[in-house]
């Protein structure tokens, strides 16, 4: 069993597990019925409504923008989302992404990582991943972050895995092309709350409207 890597962050990030919108109703006046009876030829005209429901993937049913999950949408564990991705400027793409399960382990687990362990229990994020755009994406790797009960980080930040429980894989040599696919583990930690959800959370749209899996 190899040593692993832990760092606390210096503070907790809240995540918004939603996006909501608002409109305007415009105000009309009333209008006093005319002494004569109008122009029979004159057309009533109206604004066009503009169509705000989102695209849904025919694979995985949620909401997408173009050919991606929409940044903000919560799904549920076992859903699949459909996301851009970059691992280096060489390696991007887009991908698709399952969160299989988030599982419980136990403080034992984290013997590896030592002292700075103690007190943590850790989680263990399974997913499937696919190569949807059928760019080279091999080598590449692929962490979720932990969310707690209340929607925030764990405020952990852990460099390793468990092996034979949580295995971070990084994509196999063949993950080149459409349809292929891996199975990798997120292994994520906390003292307090436990965890109950996994981000996605790269790149600019995302980091301010994650996509989340939740139990």
């Amino acid at each position: 069993m190899h040593k692993g890597r832990i760092v606390f962050a210096a503070a907790l990030a809240t995540i918004g597990l939603g996006l909501s919108a608002c409109g305007s109703d415009k105000a009309g006046s009333a209008v006093p019925a005319p002494a004569s009876p109008p122009p029979s030829s004159t057309p009533s005209s109206s604004e066009p409504t503009e169509n705000t429901t989102p695209a849904i993937d025919d694979d995985s049913g949620v909401p997408v923008e173009g050919d991606v999950t929409a940044p903000g949408t919560k799904l549920k564990v076992g859903d699949r989302a459909v996301l851009p991705f970059e691992y280096t400027s060489k390696k991007k793409g887009t991908i698709a992404v399952t969160v299989t399960a988030i599982e419980k382990g136990t403080e034992a687990d984290m013997a590896a990582f030592g002292e700075k362990a103690k007190g943590l229990t850790p989680y263990f994020i399974k997913m499937k991943v696919e190569n949807v755009g059928g760019t080279d994406l091999s080598y590449a790797s692929l962490k979720l972050g932990g969310v707690l009960d209340g929607g925030t980080g764990t405020g952990v930040v852990l460099i390793g895995d468990i092996p034979g429980k949580c295995d971070n894989e990084s994509a196999p040599t063949g993950f080149t092309t459409k349809g292929a696919s891996y199975e990798t583990c997120t292994l994520s930690a906390t003292k307090g709350s436990p965890v109950t959800a996994a981000e996605f959370d790269e790149g600019d749209e995302y980091s301010d409207g994650p996509v989340v899996w939740t139990n």
